[in-house]
Parts: structure tokens; C-alpha cells; sequence
């Protein structure tokens, strides 16, 4: 009873009604969207397949979805929690700009902005690198301080992968999916400049904003290169430490990108689940087996099958020789794994994995892994 009065979903006020610009049809669709999520709650014998088929149809036309991907979400996700999931992703998350601490230190920059009309409050799990602005009065990417390299824009969940690899000074680090460089300029600062990062990207172009941020951020220690990620064992190896933040659904950013609500199906999330595997071993095979070494997996998709699904096969591929790490204590604050779904079984080490969810923690919904091999 109180996990059901937890994920009640309220009834829209006139507020939202008016922003949203609803019409009559629609919001008679939002009345029926309640009374079978009403009705669902009850329990009812012999009608849950059917509020279910009625529910999915109704959140489709409501919200714009691919009903395909609506029917996952409610396999994922009780009803009322996939209505909280599927509302918190039509909202904007909050603007959050990272601290470039190798020009600065987070109580400076704040004063600094606050001058310039930026109300800024710091990212409760990573304040000494994380700003959340509540509200500014100049354009956030303009400031000389930007400009600078003193600060540089990403979302609170991007910085989640870089905290759980946690990378120490002087070492040899691969960013596999690099571009536009967010994550890689993260982890070159906290080497402070010392070490290598190679940031790699399958595509040339997209390489153009990685350059540029690295030299705006006072960035030196980074080799940008294009090719195939999946190369990496073959091309060069021997590193201390893989990212990969892989291509991926985008089932977690639909407030950036709206169009994944009709654009993307669940064929999508199974064929990138064949690429996400293969690239997951490569990064695996890139490490220096000469030591323990570390792989942190990560995706902005909610899908199983792109998140918990790929890390399992890659323990299996790799058997004796893999294990799922704690993600850290930056990440203590998100969502375990999940160690089963529908009739799919994961290792019980998967509640080390982190999730972060639009509806639950205000952020992007995001997947981190963090793997470690052990030296042979």
C-alpha cells in the first residue's frame, strides 16, 4: 500500500494544463490515463491484460511515444512508475556546468558568476566539481569565464562514468566514444594534466568540438584519434584504464532529443546491443594484462537489454577473469542494477551497477558499470 501511494501520479493543476497547451481530447486522454491506473491499483481479477493494452495505447497518444517503446517501459516499470518516468522526461533537467579545477575551484567560480546574476547551488554528490545554475540572468555559454576554460557545460549524469573510473595521475587512459570530449576533458583534469588520454572517435568530424573544448579547458595530455573503437586491441593497448561510453538508444534523454519518441524501436536497442558487446570486449581486451586493470561501461539508455543484458555477457565471455566493482561513492546515491528481468537472470554482483533515472534523481537516465580485470 505504500509503495503504490509513493508512485501516485497527482492529477495535472490548471498550470501545467495551460503550459502543456492541452486540448479537450487530450486532457480527457490524461482523465482516462488515471482511471486505469486506478482501476490497475485495485488488482482487479482477470483485467490486468487489458488495462494494460488500454494503458499503453492511451500513454502513446498522451505523450507521443512509439508504442512499442511504451509497452517496454511498462514491462520495466509498474504503471504508475512509467507515467512518473514518462512526465519527468518531457521536463528539461537542470542546467549544470563542471568546474575546470585545473584554472579554478567551484567556491571562486560560484562568487564569480553570482557577480555576473547566476544563482548556482553545488551538485550535492560532486560539489567540488559540479554547479547546478537555478537561474541566470546572462547567457550560461558566453561568460569570459567560459570562454576561458573556466568552466564547461555537462549534464550532472555524463560526469557519473568519469567519478567511477576514477582515474589516478600518470596513467594511460582510453576514452573509446569520445567526441564531443566532456568525458575526456574530465578525466585529464583530474590527472591534472599528467598522464596520456587517448580520445577516440569513429567519426572526424565530431572530433572538431572535442579539439576545441580540450584547448579552451587548458587540456595537454590528450591524443585525439579517429578510427573504429573496436580496432583498439589490435592498434594499441596496455592501458590502465578503458571508458566506454557507448552508442546507445538514447532511451534516457528524451527531454534533449524528442524525436527518440517515434525514431527509436526496441529492433534498435537489440542491434546496438550486438555493437555495445562487441565494443565492451574490445575495451576489455585493451587493458594492460600485466595488472589489475579497470573498465567502466556506461550508456544514457534505460534498456536492459543495452545495459544489465551487455555486462552479463561480457562476465560470461570473460569468465574467472571479470568482476562488477562498487561503482564508488560519488554513485552511491543512484539506483542498483537489476539481477533479473522478465525471465532474463544476471549475476547477483549487478546490484554493484548504478542507474540513474529522470523520474527518481532529476538527471539524465544513465547505466555505469565499473569492471575490473583481473592481471594474468
Amino acid at each position: 500500500k505504500n509503495k503504490k501511494r509513493r508512485y501516485l501520479i497527482r492529477l495535472m493543476d490548471e498550470q501545467e494544463v495551460k503550459k502543456r497547451k492541452i486540448g479537450n481530447e487530450q486532457e480527457s486522454s490524461w482523465d482516462r490515463i488515471q482511471k486505469l491506473l486506478e482501476r490497475l491499483n485495485k488488482n482487479e481479477k482477470g483485467k490486468r491484460s487489458d488495462y494494460i493494452t488500454k494503458l499503453t495505447q492511451e500513454l502513446s497518444n498522451y505523450y507521443g511515444y512509439h508504442l512499442e517503446l511504451t509497452s517496454a517501459f511498462l514491462e520495466q516499470f509498474s504503471p504508475n512508475e512509467c507515467v512518473e518516468f514518462m512526465h519527468a522526461s518531457e521536463k528539461p533537467r537542470p542546467v549544470v556546468i563542471r568546474v575546470n579545477t585545473l584554472k579554478t575551484k567551484a567556491k571562486e567560480l560560484s562568487s564569480t558568476l553570482s557577480l555576473r546574476g547566476m544563482r548556482l547551488e553545488p551538485v550535492k554528490f560532486a560539489p567540488k566539481f559540479a554547479l547546478k545554475i537555478v537561474e541566470s540572468a546572462v547567457p550560461v555559454g558566453a561568460t569570459p569565464e567560459y570562454l576561458s576554460g573556466k568552466y564547461t557545460l555537462q549534464s550532472a549524469a555524463s560526469l557519473c562514468p568519469v567519478l567511477a573510473l576514477d582515474p589516478q595521475k600518470n596513467e594511460r587512459i582510453l576514452d573509446m566514444a569520445a567526441a564531443p570530449g566532456g568525458k575526456t576533458s574530465f578525466i585529464a583534469q583530474i590527472l591534472e594534466n599528467s598522464g596520456t588520454v587517448v580520445a577516440n572517435d569513429l567519426k572526424k568530424e565530431r572530433h572538431t568540438a572535442t579539439v576545441a573544448n580540450l584547448h579552451r579547458l587548458g587540456i595537454t595530455n590528450v591524443l585525439v584519434r579517429v578510427g573504429d573503437a573496436a580496432d583498439y586491441p589490435r592498434v594499441m593497448g596496455g592501458f590502465d584504464r578503458v571508458l566506454l561510453d557507448a552508442p546507445c538508444s538514447g532511451l534516457g534523454v528524451v527531454s534533449r532529443d524528442p524525436t527518440i519518441k517515434t525514431q527509436r524501436t526496441t529492433q534498435d536497442c537489440t542491434k546496438l546491443a550486438q555493437l555495445q558487446k562487441k565494443l565492451l570486449l574490445a575495451a576489455i581486451d585493451s587493458v594492460d594484462t600485466s595488472k589489475a586493470a579497470i573498465i567502466v561501461y556506461s550508456t544514457c539508455s534505460i534498456s536492459v537489454e543495452e545495459n544489465e543484458a551487455v555486462v552479463q555477457y561480457a562476465l560470461d565471455k570473460r569468465k574467472g577473469a571479470l568482476k562488477i566493482l562498487d561503482a564508488g561513492p560519488f554513485l552511491a546515491h543512484a539506483t542498483p542494477g537489476y539481477t533479473r528481468f522478465r525471465s532474463k537472470r544476471f549475476h547477483p554482483s549487478m546490484t554493484l551497477t548504478r542507474r540513474f533515472f529522470p523520474h527518481v534523481h532529476n538527471m539524465d537516465g544513465f547505466f555505469v558499470a565499473k569492471l575490473k580485470l583481473f592481471a594474468s
